[in-house]
């Protein structure tokens, strides 16, 4: 036998495996190729509730931002009850993504904040101890009414609504206003700069939602709001230099933030800026028709934003995290918007598989 034969038999032979009773076994199968981490369908509603658990993953919803965890004895949660938490959803086969986080308003107001920021630090260590990855969080300071009322759309359903002109406002809170624009970014910066640090070594995310809906500017409180524009955005992502400070980017409220001549190619420059800088953790998906003094909440392929680009501008810029359907119309025969959201559901997930599609 020459050299090149021998080569060649002793490769064959070194492709079969026998087993003990003397029968051939295949060679090892090669691993796998692993899959890249995609962008996907997820969900913020009903996150800790065993009874929905079931209705998600039929949905093909896996990755969800869970409900607040339980608090403990000085009525914030505790590391342990973050941890069973995420287990419950996890023992379904489901992944916490994040969890909502409730700020207090108190974190603004200067003679009582200190107290107020130390139990959101505690409140982030116990977080990142129980395994949450990120937290949802809002500082708005609202006195208008989050929605006028309803509006009939397709099918007889109802879509949330929002005028400015027909809009009445709650009562104001106590110690808030009035505020400047100034002042504001210091209480603002303040907090940052005690929490972020915090969430840094954590590792926990924390990532803001804009106010919805913006307030009108001037207003009659006097209270400035500084996070309902885009440049407001930009500023509040700079103010602390860490991948864990970032934003639930609202794609509805980002919407409205914007001047109609900049429509629709200021949503997909927001989400490159934004994304570019990995300050996007999670994102609420949601169409609507209008703009910041009057809009509608539209099923997700009806409103006025073009969701296919608005997908496929996220995945340019390496987004992986989650698509919410945070809102959407109602029904007197869906009470709890279970066919709504599956509508939604069935929907982004069909956007996500064709904007990885292979062209």
């Amino acid at each position: 036998m020459d050299r090149r034969a021998f080569l060649k038999a002793t490769a064959s032979a070194a492709a079969v495996v026998t087993v003990s009773d003397g029968a051939p076994a295949p060679a090892a199968a090669k691993p796998a190729a692993r899959r890249e981490k995609r962008m996907a369908v997820g969900c913020q509603r009903w996150g800790s509730n065993p009874e929905r658990l079931g209705f998600l993953l039929r949905c093909g919803v896996r990755r969800i931002c869970i409900s607040p965890a339980k608090p403990g004895p000085d009525r914030i949660w505790t590391a342990e009850t973050c941890q069973a938490a995420r287990r419950a959803v996890e023992a379904v086969g489901m992944t916490a993504e994040s969890m909502y986080w409730g700020v207090p308003i108190g974190v603004l107001v200067p003679d009582r904040r200190d107290a107020a920021i130390e139990r959101c630090r505690k409140q982030v260590i116990a977080a990142g101890k129980g395994g949450i990855p990120c937290l949802a969080y809002t500082l708005n300071v609202r006195y208008w009414q989050a929605r006028t009322g309803r509006e009939p759309g397709r099918g007889g359903g109802l879509y949330s609504a929002w005028d400015l002109a027909k809009a009445t406002a709650k009562p104001g809170r106590r110690g808030i206003g009035p505020v400047t624009e100034d002042d504001m970014w210091d209480r603002i910066t303040y907090f940052l700069r005690k929490v972020v640090p915090v969430a840094t070594e954590a590792k926990v995310r924390l990532g803001l939602h804009p106010p919805d809906p913006p307030m009108p500017k001037p207003n009659p409180f006097k209270t400035a709001q500084v996070l309902d524009t885009v440049e407001g955005l930009k500023r509040f992502v700079t103010i602390c230099d860490s991948p864990y400070h970032g934003l639930t980017f609202c794609q509805g409220c980002f919407w409205q933030m914007l001047p109609e001549e900049v429509k629709p190619a200021g949503l997909y420059k927001g989400i490159r800026w934004f994304g570019g800088r990995k300050r996007i953790f999670h994102v609420h998906f949601r169409n609507l028709r209008g703009g910041r003094e009057k809009f509608v909440e539209t099923f997700h392929d009806e409103g006025d934003i073009d969701m296919f680009e608005a997908v496929r501008t996220y995945k340019s810029v390496g987004y992986t995290g989650i698509l919410m359907p945070d809102h959407v119309p109602h029904h007197e025969e869906d009470p709890q918007g279970l066919q709504h959201f599956a509508f939604a559901y069935g929907y982004i997930k069909g956007l996500i598989q064709a904007a990885y599609a292979k062209t």
